[in-house]
């Protein structure tokens, strides 16, 4: 009985998660005046793509936008797992120096946060990765949260492993990459997760640093589409240009093919990240 009641918890979860996505594509693919008159359905009432085709009207932006976010989402994921890994398994080796300092000195970010001006002075004066595709990966390159719980991870890696390697004559190169990183796949696949998310929903970073359309993020572009929406509805003579060229304007549509289309990439992760994603959130359980 007791397995019944929490089958039946998991299905209502899942259910209250799926119901609202498929009432949100339906709406993406419902006429504007339908859902003025008939409101919101699970089934469109009256098939339309006018809102797809606002979204697309411009193609090659769009293609663009979705080239630049997978790159940076892809390159910038490998790349904040790498550091972070080799951060960690660095601050749990008993021979480095003043590691306990260096712990400390990660941990400090998670209390305070020196703002947005002095990383816009940082970056763009300093750094000066205004205007380039880097400026996208490096604001989440190095994560202090991550950092602890990998360390944690890796602490609970035997340390009698990494002796017989060192006995062997393997280095700390091989030894971390040979050894370590293939036992922390749980705790990569989970952060790598999470961090690929923030990375394909990231639109403030290109709002700050990027003028260049060609460096749009795909974020950035659906959010400037839905202030244009908000543009057209308030300025009547460009909303009646608007829909003498496509139509009624699909404010309402719009947003919702927006979310389908920021959405659907970044739920292709899960399938394949499940198992790991599912030993990742039980690091540091309890182990009979």
């Amino acid at each position: 009985m007791s397995k019944i009641v929490i089958h039946l918890i998991f299905i209502v979860s899942a259910l209250t998660c799926i119901i609202p996505l498929l009432l949100v594509v339906s709406i993406s693919f419902t006429a504007e005046k339908s859902l003025m008159v008939d409101g919101y359905n699970f089934w469109p009432k009256v098939f339309d793509i006018s809102a797809y085709r606002y979204v697309f009207s411009g193609a090659g932006s769009i293609a663009n936008a979705y080239a630049v976010t997978i790159f940076v989402t892809v390159v910038g994921t490998l790349l904040h797992l790498l550091v972070t890994s080799m951060l960690s398994y660095s601050l749990t080796r008993p021979e480095v120096t003043y590691r306990n300092a260096l712990t400390l000195f990660v941990y400090l970010p998670v209390l305070f946060n020196g703002g947005l001006v002095p990383s816009y002075i940082l970056i763009t004066r300093y750094l000066h990765l205004k205007n380039t595709i880097w400026v996208l990966i490096v604001v989440f390159l190095v994560s202090a949260i991550n950092v602890l719980i990998m360390k944690n991870f890796f602490k609970s890696i035997p340390s009698s492993l990494f002796e017989s390697a060192r006995i062997d004559g393997s280095g700390e190169i091989r030894t971390f990459f040979s050894i370590a990183l293939p036992l922390s796949k749980p705790s990569l696949a989970t952060i790598g997760l999470f961090t690929a998310i923030s990375y394909w929903n990231d639109w403030t970073t290109t709002a700050l640093y990027i003028e260049k359309p060609k460096l749009y993020t795909l974020q950035y572009l659906l959010q400037s589409l839905m202030n244009n929406i908000g543009y057209l509805q308030a300025n009547e003579a460009a909303s009646k240009s608007m829909e003498s060229a496509i139509g009624m304007l699909p404010s309402e549509g719009a947003r919702m093919a927006t979310c389908v289309l920021a959405i659907g990439p970044i739920i292709l992760l899960y399938p394949f990240l499940q198992k790991y994603f599912e030993k990742g959130l039980t690091i540091g359980a309890v182990k009979e």
